[in-house]
């Protein structure tokens, strides 16, 4: 069987979204609405927590540590990345779209690219 990510995606997305105060999700009974319901800084602050716990896993396989760890903690990262999309009315589809927008530029082509169009939106 092979799964399709964007649809998984997209599943969580729509999950997330009805956890959202305003569309009828309580803050009592769901984590995500909790999160939502306390505003950016709690689920930045989650972000944070999960991009180190991502990184402390990574180091811990370079040193032969489990890799299904690394796995269960970059899951946790995109989890709560998701979050802060829809808090910000975006979507999974969105950063799938930019990342298909990049494929096939070397990523020091895409870094100059972003320095040239930053110095023309200054004016410089």
């Amino acid at each position: 069987m092979t799964l399709n990510s964007s649809d998984t995606l997209a599943r969580l997305a729509a999950v997330i979204e009805s956890r959202k105060v305003a569309n009828g999700g309580d803050p009592e009974k769901s984590y995500v609405a909790r999160l939502l319901h306390k505003g950016p800084d709690a689920f930045l602050k989650k972000i944070g927590e999960e991009a180190t716990e991502t990184v402390m896993a990574a180091k811990d396989v370079d040193h032969g540590g489990d890799a299904s760890k690394l796995v269960y903690e970059v899951a946790d990262l995109w989890f709560h990345s998701m979050i802060a999309l829809s808090h910000y009315g975006l979507t999974p589809a969105d950063v799938v779209n930019e990342l298909a927008r990049r494929e096939g530029l070397s990523g020091l082509e895409e870094k100059a690219l972003r320095k040239a169009q930053a110095r023309e939106a200054t004016g410089e």
